[in-house]
């Protein structure tokens, strides 16, 4: 995740070439806000309480919103999943939960990893 990120928190060159790509990144699913949705947020480290940004600044770099094809059938905080979709860069607002993200997974799948 954090080779998405420069060290002043632009957006790496590797990340700019896959923008618009599909991607495969690991991770680990935190807990969502709500049943029943269709996005999760991956985090590099198990957290056990969803993280909620307000600001782009506020936006860690160990965080990517993932968009699903489907409904979410969570998955424990702690198993490592691997997520699939297309790279999407650039602060956007989520209309349905306010959330600002910088980098999402569209069109995404996802699975347990081992």
């Amino acid at each position: 995740m954090r080779d998405l990120y420069n060290k002043d928190l632009s957006f790496s060159t590797q990340a700019q070439k896959f923008t618009g790509k599909e991607i495969a990144v690991y991770g680990f699913m935190a807990p969502p806000l709500k049943a029943e949705s269709k996005f999760y947020i991956l985090t590099k480290m198990p957290m056990s309480v969803c993280p909620f940004c307000e600001s782009e600044a506020d936006w860690p770099d160990d965080l990517i919103m993932v968009y699903t094809k489907e409904t979410v059938s969570v998955v424990p905080f702690n198993v490592p999943i691997v997520s699939q979709g297309i790279l999407d860069l650039g602060t956007k607002s989520d209309p349905e939960t306010g959330f600002v993200s910088r980098v999402r997974l569209l069109q995404s799948d996802y699975e347990k990893f081992n």
